[in-house]
């Protein structure tokens, strides 16, 4: 609760000490100044926020190819948000050369994170890893995603629901292509994807180890 003026010039300012994101925010007045009329004014001042937002038709699609000298094979992280009216849509896709391959991918309005070692005799342990979050999502609001992977261990985030998981070290040897695709695959592949059909919606902010994707593709 923030008391506020007794008065009707003076300014009472108050700065939260832990920012916060919302989409609303709700005033619920507790009491009134009992020798005044009622009346409540109220400023909110926010942080800087950029947001760069991309649109997909369900026929196109956004491929990053990146340097490979630059990045480093321990550690990625990829972040995004999408809103969508479709239940199914390929999110976003990375396939190397043997089979291996990482797919998000919306089905019936849940987000599926399947990774595919390619070779099973070289892998049969675990050739492949097929992860569920989330649960209607093809709800027309923004959700988060978030995928990091370092070494062996991933972390699979959807609107704050983390999934933990161990891939047992043969995650470290996939033999992918320096090239992400969102929204779609280009070039149907070995993958074997679950429905294959595009993402038709929005993305916003979507960062490749910090690198902002849909800005370095309006430059």
């Amino acid at each position: 609760a923030f008391p506020g003026n007794t008065n009707a010039d003076s300014v009472i300012y108050y700065k939260l000490q832990h920012s916060i994101k919302a989409r609303f925010l709700r005033f619920v007045p507790l009491n009134w100044n009992p020798n005044g009329r009622i009346g409540m004014r109220i400023e909110v001042y926010g942080c800087t926020y950029r947001s760069e937002v991309v649109g997909f038709d369900g026929k196109s699609y956004l491929i990053y190819t990146f340097n490979q000298k630059l990045m480093s094979a321990q550690k990625d992280v990829i972040s995004l948000k999408f809103k969508t009216m479709q239940s199914d849509g390929i999110l976003l896709h990375r396939e190397g050369q043997n089979g291996d391959h990482i797919t998000l991918e919306l089905i019936k309005g849940r987000l599926f994170l399947l990774i595919n070692l390619g070779d099973t005799k070289t892998h049969p342990s675990n050739a492949q890893i097929n992860i569920t979050l989330g649960s209607l999502l093809d709800d027309q609001h923004w959700h988060s995603v978030v995928i990091e992977h370092f070494n062996s261990q991933v972390n699979f985030t959807v609107d704050k629901h983390t999934h933990h998981f161990h891939a047992k070290g043969e995650f470290n040897y996939l033999d992918l292509d320096y090239k992400l695709s969102f929204g779609g695959i280009p070039v149907p592949g070995k993958s074997g994807t679950l429905s294959r059909r595009n993402f038709h919606g929005c993305f916003e902010n979507i960062y490749y180890n910090g690198l902002n994707i849909i800005d370095l593709a309006r430059r």
